[in-house]
């Protein structure tokens, strides 16, 4: 499984509306939805705000990245979201987060969801990707420096 199957275009809202962190896990719940054609909205929030009560997963200077457990999907997902205004969102820095990775995974697939957490956090090593990423218009470029950067991780292992 790839970063890349995971964040596809369908799953990836460039522009977020939100300016907190309730108002985010909406929007992008919202958008799982609307991409996977799903009703699970509400088992999403409960999950994102149930990990969310626990830590901040405001984890890196701009960068969040919400997760939760839930039966309501089948398999590892998420969206990105990307916000060019910043969203207050209690990160462990205090700062406002502009990126933001949402992932999901059924209650039985922790391995999965841990490795998709792992190469989340290689691919944000490189802060060229946070960069690019950042800098894209639309869900389809922010789609592809997804692809670049997991494309040359993956050529380095």
């Amino acid at each position: 499984m790839y970063l890349s199957e995971i964040f596809q275009p369908d799953f990836i809202k460039v522009g977020l509306e939100a300016e907190d962190k309730d108002e985010v896990f909406e929007e992008l719940a919202d958008q799982f939805c609307h991409g996977a054609k799903s009703n699970a909205r509400d088992y999403i929030l409960n999950a994102l705000r149930e990990r969310e009560a626990k830590m901040s997963t405001g984890i890196r200077q701009g960068i969040a990245i919400p997760h939760g457990k839930t039966n309501a999907v089948s398999r590892v997902c998420g969206v990105l979201g990307v916000s060019k205004k910043g969203i207050d969102y209690d990160a462990l820095d205090g700062k406002p987060v502009y990126l933001l990775f949402m992932i999901l995974a059924p209650e039985l697939e922790a391995e999965k969801h841990l490795w998709v957490l792992k190469r989340l956090a290689e691919l944000l090593d490189n802060p060229q990707f946070y960069t690019e990423l950042l800098a894209q218009r639309d869900a389809q470029s922010a789609y592809g420096i997804i692809k670049k950067y997991e494309d040359f991780l993956t050529a380095l292992n």
